[in-house]
């Protein structure tokens, strides 16, 4: 977790500073850098605090641990892509990205991969470039395969993370 009010106030060399140490700290494990871009005030501070994680050294980026009042928005998401490809396109370096909180449905999952799919590409559709945080997705998976096969739904206590 980034501390937050390098990216509010727009102290972008303490933040790159700030990443830079954890990337060191962790040697040669994956370094993931979580925003919290519901807490940044504008879409601006979202763009320039992912570019600074993914120069100070980056991984993937983050949207929120999931647990704040505001987590994955498709806005937020857009400018966060856009700048993982803006990113890769002048450094040739793939940044993961992280989508987390809030995305509870099928369809919402499937509005994020149409997201990575437009602006990254195919490249970024799996698992070691694209992850969803969404620890209740899975259960309306279960319900839209067995309504695909039975064609009912099944009540959310039939399956085991209802």
């Amino acid at each position: 977790m980034i501390s937050r009010a390098h990216a509010i106030k727009g102290n972008w060399a303490a933040l790159y500073d700030e990443v830079r140490a954890f990337r060191e700290a962790c040697g040669d494990a994956h370094l993931k850098t979580i925003l919290a871009t519901g807490e940044l005030p504008t879409l601006r501070h979202v763009g320039m605090a992912s570019l600074m994680c993914m120069m100070a050294g980056a991984d993937f980026i983050k949207t929120s641990t999931g647990k704040e009042k505001v987590n994955a928005t498709l806005p937020v998401g857009l400018v966060m892509t856009r700048a993982i490809r803006d990113y890769y396109t002048r450094t040739g370096h793939r940044v993961g990205f992280k989508p987390a909180g809030g995305i509870s449905t099928a369809k919402s999952a499937l509005d994020w991969l149409v997201l990575m799919k437009e602006e990254l590409g195919d490249a970024w559709l799996h698992a070691g470039l694209f992850r969803i945080g969404a620890s209740s997705l899975l259960a309306d998976i279960e319900r839209q395969l067995e309504h695909h096969v039975t064609g009912r739904y099944a009540a959310d206590h039939h399956h085991p993370m209802g």
